[in-house]
């Protein structure tokens, strides 16, 4: 039962934007399971569930795994776009020029992005570094990037 639950939870916030725990309670009682907050509290510990800003600022819940993902950062791109300002590169060196103070945040957000062709990035205070291993790559992920954040 707990399994089948938890299961209608994950298929609930794939198909729908959901932002409290009470829509979830209401869809799992619409279903016929008789739960308490206090279950889908442990329903969404249990299943890693985090709340994600969607592109308009709202909050909504999403596999832990998503949240890590181009897609389920789109709230946090729309803020560090406002930060960047600048996206260049050199051979296989991407340099990132923010707003002064902002560069951790942005840095951060890049990371949670997985880009595959990313070796490693390192930030300063409006400056940030990214080495991929390739001048092909640096100017594919560069182009991305100034897309991403709106950077012309």
């Amino acid at each position: 039962m707990k399994s089948e639950r938890q299961n209608k939870i994950l298929q609930l916030i794939r198909e729908n934007v959901v932002e409290t725990q009470e829509e979830i309670l209401s869809y799992l009682r619409e279903h016929g399971y008789d739960v308490t907050q206090a279950t889908v509290s442990r329903d969404i510990r249990r299943l890693q569930l985090v709340k994600v800003q969607t592109a308009d600022g709202h909050y909504r819940y999403a596999p832990a795994a998503r949240a890590h993902t181009k897609e389920g950062t789109a709230g946090l791109h729309a803020i560090v776009s406002q930060t960047v300002q600048k996206v260049d590169y050199a051979n296989n060196l991407i340099v990132i020029k923010c707003f002064v103070g902002m560069a951790n945040a942005a840095c951060a957000v890049l990371d949670s992005m997985d880009y595959k062709e990313i070796v490693g990035t390192l930030s300063g205070d409006d400056t940030i570094l990214v080495v991929v291993r390739n001048e092909e790559q640096a100017a594919k992920l560069t182009r991305e990037l100034k897309e991403t954040f709106s950077i012309s």
